[in-house]
């Protein structure tokens, strides 16, 4: 792959897939769709600082969700954090938001980094670093408005939500915050260390842990989900559907 369009054709096909086969992966694909969108749109209007660098590092960026997907699906074994979304989108007990933030907590706070650094190669980092940071922000702004719609395919979840009483911040805010700093720390780190294999380990079990803990709460938030996940939607492709239609256009 070296276009945006490239990218596209391929997440068009996974999303295809997960709907034909059920698959919870593939709501993470569908909001990760709508970015490269909104990236690609972003490029034809010249909004990036560099729009021709920014095609290059989200094809680096999403051949790293797509080369994790093919690796699973053929047996393979991804990277951990990777490994753990797709045993997790096996599972229905698993409320959407979860499936979404087990997709973004490997993508963003792994792989991120990784296409950043690739993308920089024989350069200093801090070149990116605004399109890094906009690419987060492209991210924050879908994840906010499948959170303020969420209602739609999860009836009893704004109703249910609030008695954690702060209990669910890991969970709501899930990732964001560490995208734009944890994420651009371990960038500098993966750039400028002599063994970037070892980096990756080191960092997949950092972000494997924080999968788990999204995928086991503590006991309350456990229950809450139990509870809201009796009346959200089992349809895998009605809620994807209605994933991508809970995005407005924007750019």
């Amino acid at each position: 792959m070296n276009t945006i369009q490239e990218v596209l054709n391929q997440l068009d096909n996974i999303v295809a897939e997960c709907r034909n086969n059920q698959s919870r992966i593939g709501y993470f694909t569908v909001l990760y769709r709508q970015v490269t969108r909104r990236v690609r749109d972003g490029i034809l209007a010249g909004e990036f600082e560099d729009n021709e660098r920014m095609e290059v590092l989200d094809v680096l960026f999403a051949k790293r969700f797509i080369d994790a997907y093919e690796e699973w699906k053929s047996g393979k074994t991804p990277t951990e954090s990777w490994r753990l979304a797709f045993e997790a989108s096996e599972n229905s007990k698993h409320l959407v938001l979860q499936h979404l933030f087990l997709g973004i907590n490997a993508h963003i706070n792994l792989d991120l980094g990784i296409a950043a650094s690739e993308t920089m190669k024989g350069k200093e980092l801090s070149g990116i670093k605004g399109d890094f940071d906009q690419i987060n922000s492209l991210l924050s702004e879908l994840v906010d408005d499948v959170k303020a719609n969420i209602s739609k395919v999860s009836p009893i979840f704004g109703l249910l939500i609030p008695l954690a009483k702060g209990k669910d911040e890991l969970f709501l805010n899930f990732s964001i915050q560490l995208a734009r700093d944890g994420a651009w720390k371990y960038a500098n780190e993966y750039h400028l260390s002599t063994n970037q294999i070892q980096e990756i380990k080191n960092r997949d079990k950092t972000i494997g842990e924080l999968a788990r803990k999204l995928i086991n709460p503590e006991k309350f938030l456990g229950f809450l989900i139990r509870i809201i996940g009796f009346a959200e939607w089992k349809s895998v492709s009605k809620t994807m559907d209605q994933l991508d239609s809970m995005i407005p256009e924007k750019i």
